[in-house]
């Protein structure tokens, strides 16, 4: 089995340890920050576009699709260290014949209190560019996307934590109206000649979100999520109107000790057809974790007190 190394994480919460402290005392919802969490997981996920111009009068469009490739990967989490190591095997028939394709992605959360900030970075290399008619592939295209959103969570006794991962768990049916504000930078390169040119996009947004965990059982609920939101873009100087649409869904299974969940992450950003640069923006993320939570044993409970204790978290 050849594997290839597609990225390695050593970055999580950081400033985790800021969040919802409180939450141990919270009968809505039970924090395992205290457990050493250990994962394995499968992760599809991309970042794709379709980009719109005038031809003869007409509005066209193409559609660059990164070649993907599915990962499995391990995470081992404990207070705010959080490490994920993944891969993507060749037993995955669509990692088969896309050696010269690259993907490098990272999303994490960060929390103080009731703010949320998300953090996003996706570099890809290879894709396919197509239309009605042909698609052609361009190995050497490359795009690079980083930004986040910041969040304010409203309702005390809802977990966002149990919606993005494990480390807490909704007791009590609860959701939250949840305004963010996003901001991504976009870089897209054709790579096909010495001197290509790159497209450098900027997108601001503001979006209203509802979120609402419900808790069928003690041990299973289903979370989900949408936003929908306005904002403006900038490709290479013109700027124009965007719409924004995001969509949460997770099913979880969870004991103190053993969790398993699959769930399904989109954010897209859309333009109107007025827009003399139309680029609509689409990042999709589908994962299903296996995991198991057990206590620290004395010695790294040591050193995390010490690195707490200098570090002032």
């Amino acid at each position: 089995m050849n594997l290839k190394l597609i990225y390695i994480v050593f970055l999580g919460s950081i400033f985790g340890c800021f969040a919802q402290k409180d939450s141990l005392q919270n009968p809505y919802f039970k924090s395992y920050d205290d457990k050493i969490t250990t994962s394995i997981y499968y992760l599809d996920t991309s970042n794709s576009f379709q980009i719109g111009f005038d031809s003869d009068g007409q509005k066209k469009y193409v559609d660059l699709n990164p070649n993907r490739k599915e990962q499995l990967g391990l995470g081992l989490s404990y207070q705010f260290i959080d490490i994920s190591l993944g891969f993507a095997p060749k037993f995955f028939s669509v990692n088969k014949d896309n050696s010269d394709s690259q993907l490098f992605s990272l999303n994490t959360h960060f929390y103080h209190k009731k703010w949320m900030q998300s953090f996003t970075f996706i570099n890809q290399k290879g894709f396919y560019i197509s239309d009605d008619d042909v698609s052609v592939f361009l190995p050497k295209m490359r795009t690079t996307k980083i930004g986040g959103s910041t969040s304010y969570i409203f309702n005390d006794n809802f977990s966002y934590k149990t919606l993005v991962n494990q480390n807490e768990w909704q007791m009590k049916s609860s959701g939250s109206f949840i305004p963010s504000f996003s901001f991504y930078y976009t870089n897209l390169n054709l790579n096909n000649t010495p001197d290509s040119s790159n497209a450098d996009i900027y997108v601001f947004s503001l979006a209203p979100s509802y979120f609402y965990n419900f808790v069928i059982s003690d041990r299973v609920l289903i979370g989900a999520g949408i936003a929908f939101g306005t904002g403006i873009i900038d490709i290479d100087g013109d700027v124009s109107a965007l719409y924004q649409l995001d969509f949460n869904l997770k099913l979880a299974y969870n004991r103190d000790r053993f969790f398993a969940f699959a769930s399904l992450n989109t954010i897209s950003f859309m333009q109107n057809d007025k827009a003399e640069a139309r680029l609509n923006d689409n990042v999709s993320t589908i994962k299903f974790s296996l995991g198991y939570r057990f206590n620290p044993p004395k010695k790294v409970k040591e050193v995390y007190e010490k690195a707490d204790h200098i570090i002032g978290l």
